[in-house]
């Protein structure tokens, strides 16, 4: 009896079930609305609550947002139409404000015969950063990268193209400088050719052999002012130069902070302490006031680049302490494991240490890069007419005065955009490289 039982009983399956779906109450939207809002007794309170706060918050904003009138000329005619579509004193955006100085907010007074060149600079911007973003691309795409700040600065300044390429001209000759005088001299006196021979060439050849190239081959651009950069043009121009600048120049501050030198390390202390301790406003002052009294008489400092230049030194100092804040974080091993391996100083650095420094700072560095782009806006206590100036500009005119929130609540949508694509670019990158060291 018990031997056909054990013959017909199976205890063991030789078949596997089908895969079935998981409980409605383990996937989707409703286990992240049970795991993170109704989780708990309190969860639930804390959620209902948010929840009323809110609509006490948008109850008032979202029809008035709805409601919102496209097509008027000037505020008087939004109201109008207003009465006669919702009934007289109807609380209703006009948000024709945005569509008819909608190129005063984002070209400010670039002619507007030109206004394809700064969108055009975006997208050259764009390409040249990619290969820097996104590893897996081709390498080849670096040479654009080299060539985009020159052609960039062509675009939005315009003149002859023979300027932006008797400068690149100049950097050329500082590398062929190191590279001769490095291999007869050393590294150190390579390294002052490298910076000697361009400066001269700049100061004493640049001009005129941009002159000459002119008169012989007039190929160019009509010239714009930096005056008539405005809105987010200005803003964008202010934030991307400041973002490109200051990465490298952080990243040698922070290396001359933890030198061994004295001089360098006590320079470089002074410099980060000292641009630090003063608000952007002080400095962005410095720039347009008290600059002047350091130039010769009769110099022509143009604003905008005195802006960029001082926005530049001041992320600079902060980038520099975020990345120092990594390198302290490396285990002593890996500085140790560079010298068991014969690497000099900066084979270790490029090799071992700041990859996996610049890996620990990437949220404190895009932080930076965020608060810099928003800081772009203080650019209006110097006269430059950033967004937020551009639209009291717009609310002064006869037409549109009396308009507010609408102008500021496309400056914030936009500004919103840049910045959350900034952080979600850095949360993707450090996904990226955790998933890369595993």
């Amino acid at each position: 009896m018990s031997d056909l039982h054990s013959q017909t009983v199976a205890y063991s399956r030789d078949t596997m079930l089908p895969p079935v779906p998981p409980p409605r109450r383990e996937a989707g939207a409703v286990r992240w609305l049970r795991e993170n809002l109704f989780s708990g007794p309190l969860n639930i309170i804390l959620t209902i609550l948010a929840i009323w706060v809110l609509w006490l918050a948008l109850r008032d904003v979202l029809p008035w947002a709805w409601r919102g009138i496209w097509n008027a000329g000037s505020i008087s005619e939004c109201r109008t139409i207003r009465d006669q579509l919702y009934g007289e004193g109807t609380s209703a955006a006009c948000w024709a404000v945005i569509r008819a100085r909608w190129q005063q907010l984002v070209f400010g007074f670039y002619p507007a015969s030109e206004l394809w060149r700064p969108p055009l600079a975006l997208v050259v911007f764009l390409l040249a950063v990619l290969p820097i973003l996104f590893a897996d691309l081709p390498r080849r795409l670096l040479w654009l990268t080299a060539a985009a700040p020159f052609l960039i600065v062509w675009l939005l300044w315009g003149g002859p193209i023979w300027g932006p390429v008797a400068v690149a001209l100049g950097f050329g000759l500082g590398w062929l400088a190191w590279r001769i005088v490095a291999r007869a001299g050393g590294p150190l006196l390579g390294a002052v050719a490298a910076i000697l021979v361009p400066v001269l060439y700049w100061i004493f050849v640049d001009a005129p052999l941009t002159a000459a190239l002119a008169r012989i081959l007039p190929i160019g651009l009509t010239p714009v002012r930096s005056s008539d950069f405005g809105g987010f043009t200005l803003s964008i121009v202010i934030g991307l130069s400041g973002i490109t600048l200051s990465l490298p120049l952080g990243i040698l501050l922070a290396l001359a902070r933890r030198s061994e030198m004295f001089i360098i390390s006590k320079v470089a202390v002074i410099y980060i302490e000292v641009i630090r301790g003063v608000p952007l406003i002080v400095w962005l002052l410095v720039a347009q006031v008290l600059l002047n009294y350091f130039l010769p008489s009769g110099t022509n400092f143009d604003i905008l680049l005195r802006v960029i230049i001082m926005v530049t030194l001041f992320s600079s100092a902060y980038i520099a302490e975020v990345i120092r804040g990594g390198l302290a974080a490396l285990p002593r091993g890996q500085y140790e494991a560079a010298d068991a391996l014969g690497l000099g100083y900066w084979q270790a650095m490029q090799l071992i240490v700041l990859p996996q420094a610049l890996k620990i700072s990437i949220p404190g560095i895009v932080n930076s890069f965020i608060g810099l782009f928003k800081d772009t806006t203080l650019v209006s206590i110097i006269s430059l007419f950033d967004p937020m100036r551009m639209s009291s500009t717009i609310r002064a005119t006869t037409e549109w005065g009396g308009i507010y929130w609408e102008l500021y609540i496309f400056v914030a949508a936009v500004f919103f955009v840049f910045c959350f694509a900034m952080s979600r670019y850095s949360m993707w990158l450090e996904q990226r490289l955790e998933r890369s060291h595993r």
